[in-house]
């Protein structure tokens, strides 16, 4: 049997087959355009309705703070813009040096627009200054229209100290946007406790389907929609609902609220860290990206040494284990990725593979991994050699 073991996790998951069969159900049964009052209408209306619920209770918000996106992107997008629009008269934006694109590359079209960017400094690990950003705050509360931190790193897994910034945002009268892509449903996530003002966050992250996203935003506060054209969402969102992925994002919701337990996260933390100590076992000189900081059970940025990552990433592929060199929105390009340059610079030539896991990830394809990840390596070092 061909070898297949699939660890890019943070890019996509494996639909759930009851999220396949929701859908495909969806598709044949509830066709109907859930804003017609007729009853073919109305029995997609009441799909929608249904997962707007599941996923409000997987971060126990109410559902009616649930507005549906395209995705995590989109969401993301409108956090930030409506946060301007907000607030019109404050023209800041405090954000991170190692955020996703989606907030890093909407912050930057917002300058054209005349707003004032500010990406605060992390230290050696990719933890973000708490210090940096209430000196800020401190200074420039009244011009702040929002403060937007990931929750946790799509490439390293370090877990950002969101509460801690949620305090400080709250002491200040100033916005906060969390880009939850990579923390929403992988852990327990309460906005009710963790107080803030948004939080986006997809379905195909943990095994729902792609092209649906959520944004919550705490209640009281208005969404300026991004995309015009009719009243959906509450009029947040124009444009007819995806009715099939938005019931499968319900069911993916439920699932992950039924799987987060304190027992199941330990022992995907304890795989994440036998399967690194394997792997150091095995290949001494490898490097652990921000392993002196917390993360998340998801990742494993590992840097080899004298090695190319897209070429150690080929000959991986080849052996049917499947990562990636970071976040899959540029992983294809190859580019040096920004958040391992804020780690600062190493040593020599060194290239980084991502590993990252689900939930469905078990400890004997993690020890399969290590073995072909140490005939892989060994590999790319003869060709690097020889082409020396």
């Amino acid at each position: 049997m061909t070898t297949s073991i699939y660890l890019d996790n943070n890019a996509t998951t494996r639909p759930l087959e009851a999220v396949n069969e929701i859908m495909q159900s969806t598709m044949s049964q509830q066709w109907g355009n859930p804003s017609s009052i007729h009853r073919i209408g109305q029995e997609a209306r009441q799909l929608v309705d249904l997962a707007r619920e599941q996923v409000a209770k997987l971060i126990n918000a109410n559902p009616s703070e649930i507005t549906f996106t395209s995705g995590g992107t989109e969401a993301a997008n409108l956090a930030l813009h409506s946060a301007c629009q907000e607030r019109p008269d404050r023209k800041l934006i405090i954000t991170s040096q190692i955020e996703h694109a989606a907030v890093a590359e909407m912050a930057d079209a917002l300058c054209d627009r005349g707003i004032e960017v500010i990406r605060i400094n992390n230290d050696e690990h990719g933890v973000m200054s708490m210090q940096e950003l209430e000196t800020l705050l401190q200074d420039r509360a009244n011009e702040i229209a929002v403060v937007s931190l990931m929750w946790c790193n799509n490439e390293t897994g370090v877990i950002e100290p969101i509460e801690k910034a949620s305090l400080l945002c709250k002491k200040y009268d100033v916005l906060l946007h969390s880009d939850g892509t990579q923390w929403v449903a992988k852990m327990p996530v309460d906005v009710r406790d963790v107080q803030i003002d948004f939080l986006s966050f997809a379905s195909h992250k943990f095994h729902g389907p792609k092209g649906i996203g959520a944004i919550y935003t705490k209640e009281g506060i208005v969404i300026s929609p991004l995309v015009l054209g009719g009243p959906q969402e509450r009029r947040r969102r124009g444009g007819t609902e995806n009715v099939p992925a938005i019931a499968g994002f319900g069911v993916a919701s439920e699932a992950a609220l039924s799987w987060l337990n304190k027992a199941n996260v330990d022992l995907m933390i304890k795989l994440r860290d036998d399967f690194e100590m394997q792997l150091k076992e095995t290949i001494p000189q490898i490097k652990i990206n921000s392993s002196g900081a917390p993360r998340a059970w998801t990742t494993s940025s590992v840097a080899f040494p004298e090695i190319k990552g897209e070429l150690l990433l080929l000959m991986l592929s080849e052996r049917g284990v499947y990562a990636s060199s970071g976040s899959a929105c540029s992983s294809g390009a190859f580019k040096e990725s920004a958040v391992i340059a804020a780690l600062g610079d190493q040593d020599g030539e060194w290239g980084t593979v991502r590993f990252s896991f689900a939930r469905t990830t078990t400890h004997e394809e993690l020890s399969q991994a290590v073995q072909i990840i140490s005939e892989a390596t060994q590999k790319a070092l003869e060709v690097m050699a020889s082409t020396a």
